[in-house]
This record gives structure tokens, sequence and C-alpha cells, in this order.
């Protein structure tokens, strides 16, 4: 199997800046693709910006301009740098793993636990 184990959310005021980071362990064969999602109160789960192993990235608009996601391919690590953060940035973001798994054939998606990320004053 394989763990993914999100790290770096907090309380942060309105115009500042975290970063995000997330390893993938366990049986992996290959990562395909890393991605950070989040869930706010009373809203579905979204996509904020994800990343392949060749480095082609995808952005949700929302986040387009404040948000770089990066993946360390050595380290099956993937991070996340959110600026200007707005109150509306607030939610619980997930990190995702599209890998495949030693033994197996097909990519599976795997997801940590969340980390709460608040912006406030």
């Amino acid at each position: 199997q394989v763990t993914v184990v999100e790290s770096g959310g907090g309380l942060v005021q309105p115009g500042g800046s975290l970063r995000l980071s997330c390893p993938a362990s366990g049986s992996i064969f290959s990562i395909n693709a890393m991605g950070w999602y989040r869930q706010a109160p009373g809203k579905q789960r979204e996509l904020v910006a994800a990343i392949t192993n060749t480095g082609s990235t995808n952005y949700a608009d929302s986040v387009k301009g404040r948000a770089t996601i990066s993946l360390d391919n050595a380290k099956n690590t993937v991070h996340l740098q959110m600026n200007s953060l707005k109150v509306e940035d607030t939610a619980v973001y997930y990190c995702s793993a599209v890998a495949i798994v030693r033994g197996r054939w097909s990519p599976e998606t795997f997801w940590g636990q969340g980390t709460q990320v608040t912006v406030s004053s």
C-alpha cells in the first residue's frame, strides 16, 4: 500500500503564505501524479492543484497566480506553496497520490487524512 501524510497547515492571516508538504511512502513502483484538494465546511471537495511526474500542472482558477505546486520525484514528495491567502481558502487540504503499487499493474489513488488551513485575522 501507499501512505501519504500532509503537513504544514495552520492558522494564517489574510495575505499570508504557507507551504504544504506531502511525502508518499510504501510499496511504490511509480508515482504518476500527485495533487492537493480541499474541502470547506458544507462544500464538496475540489481540486486545488495537481502535477504529473513529467511536471505538467493544473490549477483551480481560484488559486491561479497564488499557488505553486512542485513534485520532488526522488523523494515522492509534493509541495504546495500558497501566497496571498484569502479567507475563502480556509478548508481541510488533502493530498492525493496516483501510484502503481509494487506487484500490481494499474494506478490507484491514495489519500491523506487532511490538514486544516484557516485563514483569519
